[in-house]
């Protein structure tokens, strides 16, 4: 069968000192083995800081940290870090391969009520890439408000989701994340931190790992810093697309901007 072997690392991260949280994984990545998949949360190595951009490791330092644990690992290994680029300030989720390959998605919806907007360029391409057979779409935190950018065309069959996803607003996080998955018929996973930020914004953390069928497979309890594993059966996916086939009836759309 075809199976994924998923981790989520729930954990705290270090206000705005990137060293200091690639030690913290590095820490936490060696006891992580047998895995096809690991996943950090989003801005991983400063926090969802408006001007992390100011402190961000370069992208290839990231690059080359995420792909020596790749090597280690011998898994496709990621989550998304403030960048600076000609472009501009990025929002950049990488994920990297045990040979070197690097997948990347640039966040789309950038989260105005903390000024993400303003400090941030927006991503404008809609990612999926395939690994071990699986077709997998990266998204990052306030793109699982819109369901649109993650529709299903029959394209993908796990969403990735991490996240900086502040705990009064928990509930709408955990219930998107289950319609994400329901809607779509897919498997979802979101990675979210925990902790306090700089700001003093608290985090419950609250990763799941989601069945098309929005059954929870996986769960972290909340405010805890821990590891999540669960493993994906990309069979059961198949059977249940063949014998309940509301894919088939989604509604058209072009995407304009």
């Amino acid at each position: 069968m075809s199976t994924l072997k998923i981790t989520l690392l729930q954990q705290p991260l270090v206000w705005r000192n990137g060293q200091a949280n690639l030690r913290q994984f590095d820490a936490l990545l060696g006891a992580v083995s047998g895995r096809d998949l690991i996943v950090l949360p989003e801005m991983f190595t400063t926090g969802f800081a408006m001007d992390a951009g100011e402190s961000a490791l370069p992208e290839q330092q990231v690059i080359d940290w995420l792909h020596a644990w790749a090597a280690k690992t011998n898994a496709l290994i990621g989550g998304s870090v403030a960048l600076k680029t000609a472009e501009g300030v990025v929002n950049r989720f990488l994920l990297v391969e045990p040979g070197g390959k690097v997948h990347c998605y640039d966040k789309r919806h950038l989260f105005r009520m903390a000024g993400e907007h303003l400090h941030y360029q927006a991503g404008t391409r809609r990612e999926v890439f395939e690994w071990r057979g699986w077709r997998i779409l990266p998204q990052i935190c306030y793109d699982l408000r819109f369901p649109v950018w993650s529709r299903y065309q029959q394209d993908y069959d796990l969403a990735l989701y991490v996240a900086n996803w502040p705990a009064p607003r928990s509930l709408h996080w955990q219930t998107l994340l289950a319609a994400r998955a329901i809607e779509n018929q897919v498997y979802v996973a979101g990675c979210n931190r925990v902790g306090e930020d700089g700001n003093g914004l608290s985090y419950s953390g609250d990763s799941l790992v989601i069945s098309p069928q929005g059954e929870k497979l996986a769960s972290a309890e909340p405010g805890e810093a821990t590891r999540l594993d669960a493993e994906l059966l990309l069979e059961t996916l198949q059977a249940y697309r063949n014998t309940f086939p509301a894919w088939r009836d989604a509604d058209g759309f072009l995407l304009t901007h």
